[in-house]
């Protein structure tokens, strides 16, 4: 199964280890009662959704972000409800695994018309004329 099919069905979510702990963030008096703060742990590794080849290309990419076990944290402490948290985690999780898979664009080489090259040079011959006009005679 390709990929962004994996994505788009969201099949990892069986996969998800969450914790939760106290926020910094908004709460109030809650923000001292309530664990509001998500954290999403990923393990690319064990993972049976992925094949070998996308867990070498997401350790390749992300290798600045995976710890020595092989998992991928992300987390969301911006809303006061855990239940909103968790879904910006689990939407920060998904974002970033397409991104990873993103084909990047071929650039392709290619030339200036002859009417800008000629308009370009018409341009420098006006500013050399003038600068040259600009030259007295002591």
């Amino acid at each position: 199964m390709h990929i962004h099919k994996k994505i788009k069905l969201q099949l990892f979510n069986p996969e998800f280890e969450f914790q939760m702990s106290r926020s910094s963030g908004p709460g109030g008096q809650n923000v001292n009662k309530v664990n509001s703060k998500v954290q999403l742990f990923f393990d690319i590794n064990g993972s049976q959704v992925l094949s070998d080849e996308e867990k070498e290309i997401l350790m390749a990419k992300w290798s600045a972000k995976v710890d020595a076990t092989g998992k991928m944290m992300f987390q969301s402490q911006e809303k006061r409800s855990q239940l909103q948290n968790k879904e910006i985690a689990i939407r920060k999780f998904y974002d970033a695994l397409h991104k990873a898979f993103e084909r990047k664009k071929i650039r392709k080489a290619t030339k200036p018309s002859k009417g800008a090259i000629e308009s370009r040079l018409k341009a420098k011959k006006v500013n050399a004329d003038k600068k040259k006009n600009r030259r007295g005679e002591w």
